[in-house]
């Protein structure tokens, strides 16, 4: 069984008609999750997913989506259905939603899922379409899912389809967030907490990230849930390393000049705290004094600089986030007066279309200063072979190797 209620989005052309009910269990009720756990479905519900046969009582168009492996290093799969609005049309509705996932090779008992909607009242000459779109995810594995949607008069719209996930040959070493064969429900909260992780017993590395949480676009006005997600996935990345015990964040926005959440020397990263801090984030505003500030940004990020390494302690240093392309670099000046540093620095590049933005940003050109390393993140492959040889490198580093000192560039 899914360890949440599936969640599905909806999409629609023209007027909301449609929205999700509390997670209830009216209809569907899930009991545990080991062998022997009991699952209570409708024997017509049942009748259909044994059949395997496509139902059209009520019409409908089902669109699955191929398994795409995220920044959090899950597959996630799903559909998207499409219902004629002259098929709702009346007085109010209910669309429940129930579909199953299983091996191929039947070895484990199959996940089930389940939504409902309610149907807000329909004029009977209404055109268009309703859209809705769920997902979930999957190990690597060859699936089955049996799905259908009925209304309260009880038509069924029913299909079938086979979903595989596979990691290609050279990524084979990338270690997925579910073991193969595994199905859960998709991830609906971002910030989390994340689970706990059995550290290194013996001098375990402490690092200090700097992240800028900015959308891709700068010309942005919000933070797109992609976006969050890769950045927050390349901390939860960071966090899992078994090699690191001692983790210092520090959450900024660089279009606000704006520190929004900090914590230090802390075992784990509070996700939720981070979450929480994330939402004074409004891209949309502009403060009138900033804009009377002649590289207010620069001046911003020379001074981030300047303070986080001249009073680090930790293992390594780490910035993370998109390009950030300024009118300005931070002066040299301004990086030579913090002197020699005893950490090394590493930027996590968030560029999803590097092709198009080859140029080194204000970020790199400063870690560049100090002798630091670049990666760039534009593929969830790129995310974990980053944080693996980073990780690596910063051990040898600490166990004799020269870490990175001031340029005279």
């Amino acid at each position: 069984m899914p360890d949440a209620m599936q969640v599905a989005r909806l999409f629609l052309f023209g007027s909301s008609i449609l929205s999700t009910l509390p997670s209830a269990h009216a209809q569907l009720a899930m009991n545990g999750s080991g062998p022997g756990s009991v699952i209570r479905i409708f024997n017509t519900d049942m009748a259909v997913f044994e059949a395997g046969e496509p139902r059209q009582d009520l019409p409908c168009n089902v669109n699955p989506s191929k398994p795409l492996l995220g920044f959090d290093l899950r597959y996630h799969a799903g559909y998207e259905v499409s219902v004629p609005l002259r098929e709702l049309a009346g007085s109010e509705n209910q669309l429940t939603i129930l579909f199953r996932v299983s091996q191929a090779d039947g070895k484990e008992e199959p996940q089930y899922f389940t939504q409902r909607f309610r149907v807000s009242a329909i004029e009977p000459d209404a055109k268009g379409d309703a859209y809705l779109q769920g997902s979930f995810d999957i190990g690597e594995g060859k699936y089955q899912v049996q799905w259908l949607m009925r209304d309260r008069a009880e038509r069924v719209c029913s299909s079938t389809w086979d979903v595989e996930a596979e990691l290609p040959p050279k990524d084979k070493d990338i270690a997925l967030a579910l073991a193969p064969g595994r199905v859960q429900s998709s991830e609906q909260e971002q910030f989390r907490d994340e689970p706990p992780v059995a550290r290194a017993s013996e001098e375990p590395l402490n690092v200090k990230v700097l992240i800028n949480f900015a959308p891709q676009n700068a010309h942005s006005a919000t933070l797109q849930p992609l976006d969050t997600s890769a950045l927050v996935s390349i901390l939860r990345n960071i966090s899992r390393d078994a090699r690191i015990g001692r983790f210092s964040i520090v959450a900024f926005n660089l279009q606000e000049q704006k520190v929004l959440y900090r914590q230090d020397n802390a075992e784990r990263i509070d996700f939720p705290a981070l979450g929480k801090a994330l939402e004074a984030l409004n891209l949309g505003t502009v403060d009138l004094k900033r804009l009377g500030e002649k590289s207010g940004e620069t001046n911003f990020l020379a001074g981030l600089i300047q303070h986080e390494l001249k009073s680090e302690s930790a293992d390594a240093i780490v910035f993370a986030g998109p390009k950030a392309m300024l009118d300005e670099n931070v002066p040299q000046e301004s990086l030579k007066q913090i002197g020699e540093i005893s950490s090394p620095l590493f930027y996590m590049n968030y560029n999803l279309y590097p092709h198009a933005v080859p140029w080194s940003d204000a970020i790199s050109k400063a870690v560049k200063f100090f002798k630091g390393y670049e990666y760039t993140i534009s593929k969830p492959r790129d995310l974990w072979f980053a944080v693996s040889e980073m990780v690596s490198r910063i051990v040898k580093l600490k166990h004799g190797r020269r870490p990175g000192t001031s340029s005279s560039e």
